[in-house]
């Protein structure tokens, strides 16, 4: 396992969606001080959307090894910067892995492994991995893609290995919280579960999304964010069933407090809004982080497939015990992926070294305000 940043994961046993104890191993990092109890702090979230490795991007990834392997820490060079400094640092895993340079872009992926340790040296700790393609290559391809993003120490969510892996909530330590992180997928591309695993990919399914997030707070959880694999691709605004299931799940509450604290959006391939649901803050859709040339349902390339953005939200402890951790502040960072050269980029950063990307900039920016975000305090971030 490679080191970590400041960022540990707590590993916390907890029986979804039927409870049980608990069972907490915090391994604090050597040298680093507790938090002081007279001045509880905050921690800051950052998320990204969709790693969606297509032949042109396991080409450039063998580019960048030299010819001799897979090397992707180039490719996300760009946005280290902003997520290594996270308290806590999401992704969404699209794909499964393969082995052996059996390695496939669309339609049925099959990615090199090497993209987990991409991911873990730019400073992301967990990724959700309930995708359409959870199921390109069956169970084995969970089991590969688990395996190796163990090895790389970052945390998953949404897919698993064994019925008791599927029933375990992941629990991150950011600062001074527990964060539980939840995922699911709308579907698996008609590929069916695998024969006698129900549990392989955690399905879209309202009930079954609060009956876990119900569990994760009663086993300690601070905040619960949700990653949900939905929406219309290429579409820019939400369609009715994220609408309607964004709704149901920020209403909900359980003695005034909401079972869900954040909502995290991947799959429709473009940029769509932010906007604060029921108190609760939703993306609805982040974007491809990384992807090939990207065709639209008319089969013209269409450059929104290349663009993203990364969500940051600096979290604040409650007042009182037992009451929620809000959201203090909410921005976006817009990123965009150069096919050309093959390297995920900040087009602030870029804006401010003299590129000409204002234009991609300012379209993600009226997307992502386009449901009334910013009066409700989201802004642009660097």
């Amino acid at each position: 396992m490679i080191a970590r940043r400041q960022q540990v994961a707590l590993a916390l046993t907890v029986l979804l969606a039927g409870g049980a104890a608990c069972q907490a191993h915090d391994h604090a990092t050597p040298g680093r001080p507790a938090p002081s109890a007279a001045a509880p702090r905050g921690f800051t979230l950052v998320a990204s959307g969709d790693v969606l490795p297509h032949s042109s991007i396991i080409d450039r990834a063998r580019f960048d090894a030299g010819g001799s392997g897979y090397d992707f820490r180039p490719m996300l060079a760009g946005i280290r910067s902003v997520v290594s400094r996270a308290d806590l640092a999401l992704c969404h895993m699209e794909t499964v892995y393969g082995a052996n340079g059996d390695y496939t872009g669309y339609p049925t992926f099959k990615s090199p492994p090497e993209v987990a340790q991409a991911l873990a040296v730019t400073g992301y700790d967990g990724c959700s991995t309930a995708s359409n393609h959870s199921l390109d290559d069956g169970g084995e391809g969970i089991r590969r893609t688990l395996d190796a993003l163990d090895r790389a120490g970052v945390r998953h969510a949404g897919s698993a290995r064994t019925e008791g892996e599927a029933r375990t909530v992941t629990v991150l330590r950011a600062g001074p919280a527990k964060v539980a992180h939840l995922a699911y997928t709308y579907d698996t591309n008609g590929f069916p579960l695998p024969q006698g695993q129900p549990w392989a990919v955690n399905l879209m399914d309202e009930t079954k999304i609060l009956a876990d997030a119900r569990a994760a707070r009663k086993a300690g959880a601070d905040v619960v964010v949700v990653s949900l694999h939905w929406g219309t691709e290429w579409q820019d605004a939400p369609d009715e069933q994220q609408l309607a299931l964004a709704r149901d799940l920020t209403a909900a509450r359980t003695g005034g407090r909401p079972e869900v604290d954040l909502i995290l959006g991947t799959h429709a391939h473009v940029p769509q809004a932010y906007e604060k649901v029921n108190g609760t803050w939703v993306v609805y859709g982040m974007g491809d982080q990384i992807a090939g040339e990207m065709f639209n349902h008319e089969g013209a390339q269409d450059p929104r497939g290349n663009q993203s953005t990364l969500g940051r939200f600096t979290f604040t402890p409650p007042a009182r015990p037992g009451e929620r951790w809000r959201v203090a502040k909410a921005e976006f960072v817009p990123q965009m992926f150069d096919v050309d050269a093959g390297r995920v980029v900040n087009l602030n950063q870029a804006i401010a070294q003299g590129a000409d990307v204002e234009g991609v900039r300012d379209r993600i920016r009226e997307v992502v305000l386009s449901r009334g975000a910013a009066k409700d305090g989201l802004t642009m971030g660097q």
